[in-house]
């Protein structure tokens, strides 16, 4: 995939930069608060940056090392420990749970197995009938009012009929892990999946204890409005093995890194992993394909690759981790209020990266000792901005505001010192004309024209904007 002689690793490593230039130009344009990010590639930390404020109150920056809680990626945690019990024989993915759970005895759900509860396969109800915890109404509930909920109603389909997202159905698999091993579920996960990776800033449940050190949740921006709110942190109780887990975008890598690519056995075994990954539901509500699952992980594709991971949503985070296991590249992103674009940025970083990695169009190679990296810069004329980006040794050209960072991408030919030209593809924009360049006197890009219009440095066209306006 990479090009030159350069490892894909090393390749990713000098594009951070401006990864994470385009992190911050998307956090300010899309107005989200706060954005902690990790990139890992071949066991490599490549990338840890956080963006924005922790809580918009007070204004406090957000660091590497504030809390998110990351909501359903409790559910790779919760799997992962199934597996190593499995792994261990201590457990098997096809005993049903009313082994484990004798209060569920005589009932439908009690039929349904340790892998249909993890592959969200086993009909079970969502989150129950009276669900405004997930507002932060009242308190999530423990083990005696989860069971009543299910007691009370928790079938909803039969076994296998139907792809069930239910945060009951793992939160039953909790009571299960509980009972197999003899202890608290938190205390477990901490011994069996935390320790073994020296994960310090994460846990299977809200800790009062560490409430400075959380990111705070913020509302959405609905229809116009201006203003977050800040909204609290809560325990989950028996919800804990569905959506209890804290961390951050760091250790969360870590973990994936740990429990999704092969050849790490510290967790689980390979045979293990390759349960969890092996395609088990395509989610077709309506006719249209909404998303694939596995055991305890979602199955999705970037450009070529094939990826597995979590996404979480919590009253105020939104979270996504994504692993390629053919590659060995984790991104986890973590973002800090309940409309926050996680899977944008996450399919984002994944897309700059293989845009690093490979040239979407072949052009000629700059004329020897051409002043290459003297052209990269951001500009702005009045239907956007531009980025001119040294990326993976050549340069390209990204309109950094869009969502999508491939829309409108180009790549970017050096004719000579003053002048590029476009790469010549079929498109509605200027593809394959010229941009000349006008330096100034210290050689530094003053202006480029691209179809014909004028794009300047950024501080520069705000300052002609501005004046002009007024």
């Amino acid at each position: 995939m990479t090009t030159g002689s350069d490892s894909p690793t090393a390749t990713i490593r000098a594009a951070a930069g401006y990864l994470q230039q385009w992190l911050e130009t998307q956090a300010a344009h899309r107005r989200v608060p706060g954005v902690q990010v990790a990139v890992r590639s071949e066991g490599e930390l490549v990338l840890s940056t956080a963006v924005g404020v922790a809580d918009t109150t007070p204004g406090t920056p957000l660091t590497t090392e504030h809390l998110f809680h990351v909501a359903s990626h409790s559910k790779t945690f919760t799997a992962t420990a199934v597996l190593q019990l499995v792994d261990a024989d201590r457990m098997r993915l096809d005993d049903p749970i009313g082994r484990y759970v004798p209060e569920l005895a005589g009932t439908p759900v009690a039929r349904a197995t340790v892998r249909e509860l993890l592959g969200h396969q086993s009909g079970v109800t969502r989150d129950g009938a009276a669900a405004d915890f997930w507002q932060l109404e009242g308190p999530f509930p423990g083990r005696g009012e989860l069971l009543a909920a299910v007691l009370q109603g928790g079938a909803v389909h039969a076994r296998n009929e139907h792809f069930k997202y239910s945060n009951v159905g793992y939160a039953l698999v909790g009571l299960a892990i509980e009972e197999v091993t003899g202890r608290p579920f938190a205390e477990h996960v901490r011994s069996a999946l935390l320790e073994p990776l020296e994960l310090s800033r994460t846990g299977a449940d809200h800790d009062p204890d560490r409430a400075g050190e959380y990111a705070a949740g913020h509302t959405a921006l609905l229809l116009g409005e201006h203003e977050r709110l800040v909204l609290g942190h809560a325990p989950t109780g028996a919800y804990a093995p569905a959506t209890g887990f804290w961390s951050t975008a760091e250790e969360l890598s870590s973990f994936a890194a740990a429990a999704l690519l092969p050849g790490d056995e510290r967790l689980i075994s390979d045979d293990a992993r390759r349960i969890m990954q092996r395609l088990e539901s395509v989610v077709i509500p309506y006719g249209t394909e909404a998303g694939r699952y596995g055991v305890g992980v979602a199955l999705s594709t970037v450009g070529d690759r094939q990826l597995v991971g979590h996404s979480g949503g919590w009253p105020g985070h939104i979270t996504l981790t994504l692993a390629d296991p053919a590659t060995g590249l984790v991104v986890s992103v973590l973002t800090n209020a309940i409309d926050g674009p996680a899977e944008d940025l996450a399919h984002g970083v994944v897309k700059l990266i293989d845009a690093a990695l490979t040239p979407r169009a072949e052009v000629p190679p700059p004329p020897e000792g051409s002043p290459v990296a003297s052209f990269a810069g951001r500009f702005a004329g009045l239907w956007g901005v531009l980025d001119v980006v040294d990326l993976g040794g050549r340069l390209v050209l990204v309109r950094p505001t869009a969502p999508d960072p491939l829309h409108g991408m180009e790549e970017l030919q050096v004719v000579d010192g003053d002048t590029l030209r476009l790469a010549p593809q079929p498109g509605f924009g200027p593809a394959g004309e010229l941009v000349p360049v006008e330096r100034d006197d210290a050689g530094a890009v003053a202006a480029l024209r691209l179809g014909g219009v004028t794009h300047r440095p950024l501080a520069e066209f705000l300052r002609r904007r501005d004046a002009r306006g007024s």
